[in-house]
């Protein structure tokens, strides 16, 4: 018996290193205040006070180019994760938690640029360490590269103030076309990035995330090489950010 689970363990530890080297590239998402909240569930702001009316990051995602199929994946794989399809790498080693100490030159920064905005606890540690535990031990990176690659990108390019520029601003009442929103991201950052969209509380399909791309190095953007639909018209709103 103590062979036979010394198997498994080894075959699950081959299964994470294997699935945090097979990705193509990372998904940068960002997700809007305004938006996360204008919801039927709303939000709660986390313990540090409210947010800055900024796009705040959500998470720094491993992605396949393609997605793979049950045969792909093989079938260890396929029996940790139970779907017919995978289209990222995840969770490849739990028993590496986030540590804050690995982190605490960054906790200011994270603090202001990836905030929780889930009612769940109001900590966002916890919501860092869910998206290390899920996202970031597939990346390659350690838990310090991690977060400070995901920081760096953001500050490289204020995507409000992009919008901004392009007469794209939070408003309750105007909407914009969605094609203008993404031209304007493609100019300010010289990339394309991906669009979703959500619906408000009233029904309305409003900003949702921005997925900017990063090549699988995590060193640089580029242009994204997967469309998405993301649940978005042709028009869409930036819902203003306001005090619950």
């Amino acid at each position: 018996m103590k062979i036979v689970a010394l198997s498994v363990l080894l075959l699950l530890s081959l299964v994470a290193v294997s699935s945090a080297e097979e990705f193509d590239f990372f998904y940068l998402v960002q997700q809007w205040p305004g938006s996360f909240c204008d919801t039927k569930k709303g939000c709660c702001f986390p313990d540090t006070g409210k947010p800055a009316t900024d796009f705040g990051i959500h998470g720094m995602w491993p992605n396949y180019a393609k997605c793979k199929t049950r045969r792909e994946v093989g079938g260890a794989l396929e029996m940790v994760t139970k779907r017919k399809k995978k289209c990222w790498p995840e969770f490849c080693n739990n028993g590496e938690p986030l540590k804050i100490a690995a982190i605490t030159d960054l906790l200011k920064g994270l603090d202001a640029n990836w905030p929780t905005l889930a009612c769940k606890s109001g900590k966002s540690f916890e919501f860092w360490s869910y998206e290390w535990k899920k996202h970031g031990t597939c990346s390659g990176l350690d838990q310090h590269g991690y977060f400070s690659a995901a920081l760096g990108f953001k500050a490289q390019h204020n995507l409000t103030a992009i919008l901004a520029g392009a007469g794209i601003a939070p408003s309750d009442e105007k909407t914009y076309f969605l094609s203008s929103i993404r031209d304007a991201i493609k100019e300010g950052t010289g990339f394309t990035a991906n669009l979703e969209c959500n619906r408000g509380a009233a029904g309305e399909t409003q900003l949702f995330q921005v997925y900017q791309c990063v090549d699988r190095a995590g060193e640089k953007l580029i242009d994204c090489p997967l469309p998405m639909t993301g649940n978005c018209k042709d028009r869409v709103q930036l819902p203003a950010f306001r005090l619950n």
